[in-house]
């Protein structure tokens, strides 16, 4: 599938988890999971640390600094959860 048909594609599935309101659910089980693992914790940790190293401190350049390594290191376990959660919506939509 061309990379147009796929943001096309995901543009479409959001819109669709958005409209039903199941999208602030899964960001709601999302942000449970990443608690519980200790995940949110890390980052705000990380984030703290990192913020004394940064002159002159902005929410846009701590996010540079933090985000890649907090995307990376969300648990694969939460990953395989949510990607469960989207995929049987999807597969709802299409019965």
């Amino acid at each position: 599938m061309p990379p147009a048909d796929i943001s096309a594609l995901y543009a479409q599935v959001r819109r669709r988890l958005i409209e039903s309101g199941e999208w602030d659910q899964l960001r709601a089980v999302m942000h449970a999971k990443l608690n519980e693992t200790g995940w949110c914790d890390d980052v705000h940790h990380r984030s703290k640390e990192a913020a004394k190293n940064i002159e002159p401190l902005s929410f846009r350049s701590l996010h540079a600094k933090v985000a890649p390594q907090a995307e990376t290191s969300i648990p694969l376990a939460v990953k395989r959860e949510l990607s469960s959660l989207i995929r049987q919506h999807i597969e709802k939509q299409f019965e």
